[in-house]
């Protein structure tokens, strides 16, 4: 079996209030899309890491690698005008040559999924196809209506994560499909083109760095990792 890593990274900062994009904010003298890549290569070094990146950024990170010598074995492909055509562009990237290959789809300001729900979806992609790492919803949740909001039962919903990982075949079959706004990430792609998506759960300090609070967050995560 062959594993394959796209990892998206076409971010332009805009929430963080910074002329940097946000994978290439540094964290412990790391950029955030860094710290990523080497997640997925400690959790298995045979597994292809292709990242994703907007062809204006790329000279950026390559000099990145180069002054702070970046281990980790990957290649680049070009990022699109959206991330379904970023995602597309990975996959032409890979030439599976086993029969059994699996793709995931990892965002690249999520570097603290843990490596138990890396393999969780691959375990379960290899069963039905398709799985998602989701966490239950804490909060209250209200459904907007014209002029008003009425509760919702929490109980019913989950947030959902990356790695998104599918068998090979079943993604690149999906991608095929013409672009819809409705496409929200690599579940909603596969789903709208006929294939059932399963879904384990993830880790809840698997966040996406948006924002200067998660920033901020993420420093914390990290110090504590590395105590």
């Amino acid at each position: 079996m062959k594993r394959y890593v796209l990892v998206v990274a076409g971010g332009k900062g805009l929430r963080m209030g910074n002329d940097l994009p946000k994978q290439f904010i540094p964290l412990q003298g790391k950029p955030l899309l860094m710290h990523t890549i080497e997640v997925f290569h400690q959790w298995d070094s045979d597994a292809e890491l292709v990242v994703v990146l907007p062809p204006a950024h790329q000279p950026y990170w390559q000099m990145l690698c180069r002054e702070i010598g970046c281990k980790v074995p990957h290649r680049i492909a070009d990022g699109g005008e959206t991330r379904f055509h970023s995602v597309s562009n990975g996959l032409e990237q890979l030439h599976p040559d086993e029969e059994e290959s699996f793709v995931a789809v990892h965002d690249g300001v999520r570097p603290f999924v843990s490596p138990d729900v890396i393999t969780a979806c691959f375990s379960e992609a290899e069963r039905s196809g398709a799985a998602i790492p989701v966490v239950p919803m804490i909060d209250s949740l209200r459904e907007m209506d014209t002029d008003e909001s009425h509760p919702v039962d929490r109980s019913r919903y989950v947030a959902v994560q990356t790695p998104q990982v599918f068998e090979y075949g079943v993604l690149k079959k999906a991608y095929s499909q013409p672009y819809n706004p409705g496409f929200t990430d690599d579940a909603s792609v596969v789903e709208a083109d006929g294939h059932p998506v399963r879904t384990v759960w993830g880790n809840r300090e698997n966040v996406k760095i948006t924002t200067p609070f998660d920033l901020r967050m993420a420093e914390v995560l990290l110090a504590g990792k590395n105590k």
